[in-house]
Formats: C-alpha cells, sequence, structure tokens
C-alpha cells in the first residue's frame, strides 16, 4: 500500500509527527499507526527507505510527498 492510500488513515496527531519530523528517524509510536493504517513495513515497500541503528526512515520519494503535503501542494484523500 503507497503513502497516498495509509496517510487518511492515521491519526491527525501521527500526520502532523510526520510532517513536523519529516526526514527523521519515524517513531516507534507512529511507525505502529502507519502498519494499522495498511502500510507494510517490510524493507520492500516504496515508501520504506533505510533503516540504521538510528531507526526507522520514510523513502526519499515519501519524505518529499510529505513536504508536499505540509506545502498544500498535494491531496490528502
Amino acid at each position: 500500500m503507497n503513502i497516498d492510500e495509509w496517510w487518511p488513515k492515521l491519526d491527525p496527531s501521527a500526520q502532523e509527527w510526520l510532517i513536523a519530523n519529516n526526514g527523521d528517524a519515524v517513531s516507534a509510536e507512529v511507525l505502529g499507526q502507519i502498519a494499522a493504517a495498511g502500510g507494510d513495513v517490510t524493507p520492500d515497500s516504496r515508501w520504506v527507505g533505510e533503516s540504521d541503528e538510528a531507526g526507522f526512515f520514510l523513502s526519499d520519494e515519501e519524505t518529499d510527498w510529505i513536504e508536499a503535503i505540509a506545502n498544500g501542494e498535494g491531496a490528502t484523500e
């Protein structure tokens, strides 16, 4: 499932966290909400970026998508 499919299913607080922390490691709480919303949290998912000792990251493409949403440039529904 792509970000545009699971994004609208997230709690507003999770969306706000992703916007405010765009590009940072995704918190375990938000990652759990993404999974609950249907986001497949596996390395081969399109929206998944790198994971390292700092945590789990979204892909560059998805980080750009969130930035566009934050700037009012994309649809959230």
